[in-house]
């Protein structure tokens, strides 16, 4: 998890992307901006063709990450973007992980 001295109170958010976010390099794209911003998490395609992902970090920085879901990379089609509260990974890496 991210630096409990991280400027800005830490949160952990699931974000459910649907759109044709598949097959376009969302997740290897999601990951980088990921680590880029340095959050902790994970994403993975699901079965239904949506993308999957849980992102934690100071608050500030959680809500760069989720404005840039909402847009995604550029051969994506984000047409919705579902947000909910969540538990924080127990470490701090971020993850591109298998299909479920």
């Amino acid at each position: 998890m991210p630096e409990a001295g991280a400027p800005g109170p830490v949160v952990a958010h699931r974000l459910l992307i649907v759109g044709r976010v598949q097959g376009v390099g969302y997740r290897a794209s999601a990951a980088t901006e990921a680590l880029r911003l340095g959050l902790a998490g994970w994403v993975r395609n699901r079965f239904d063709s949506s993308v999957e992902a849980l992102v934690a970090g100071p608050q500030a920085t959680v809500e760069q990450f989720i404005t840039w879901a909402r847009r995604g990379p550029r051969a994506a089609r984000v047409d919705h973007v579902e947000i909910s509260a969540a538990e924080a990974p127990a470490d701090d890496t971020f993850r591109v992980l298998p299909s479920a």
